[in-house]
């Protein structure tokens, strides 16, 4: 098992900052490569699926993900269904006052293809973790300028 823990400061109340996160469809404005899409449920509850293509020009892996845990607006944990992305992701919003709040991402995955996966994660991890924190920047942004007529 693997963890990458990440967050960021968001400049807008713990409810919008929420919102954004969890507005599925527009997650790829601000996530670096990925498109995500509801494959069953209605986005918002226990059980819902997501599909989460992450790659460039159609080269690239589906990382599919049921709700395990909806507590709007503070916390949705996923479960990874994948062959290659496994484990739980966890997304948590912190209240920091009536316009400021915290967005904390974290993974914590089974590493795939064994001892060769093992061996490649330190590799493979500071890409990652640089490829999250340009995202999370942006998420940010997204979400200070977030708006539900956007949708």
């Amino acid at each position: 098992m693997s963890d990458v823990v990440l967050s960021v400061e968001v400049n807008a109340p713990a409810g919008t900052t929420w919102l954004a996160l969890t507005d599925w469809a527009r997650q790829r404005e601000w996530m670096l490569g990925t498109d995500v899409r509801v494959i069953e449920g209605n986005g918002r509850a226990v059980g819902t699926k997501l599909a989460a293509f992450t790659g460039l020009a159609g080269i690239g892996f589906t990382d599919t993900m049921e709700i395990t845990t909806w507590e709007p607006p503070v916390r949705c944990v996923v479960r990874h269904l994948g062959t290659i992305v496994k484990g739980t992701g966890v997304f948590q919003v912190t209240s920091n006052g009536p316009h400021r709040s915290t967005f904390v991402w974290a993974e914590h995955l089974s590493l795939p293809f064994g001892l060769v996966g093992r061996l490649g994660w330190p590799f493979v991890k500071p890409a990652m973790v640089l490829g999250l924190r340009q995202s999370l920047q942006k998420f940010a942004r997204f979400a200070e300028s977030y708006s539900l007529g956007d949708r």
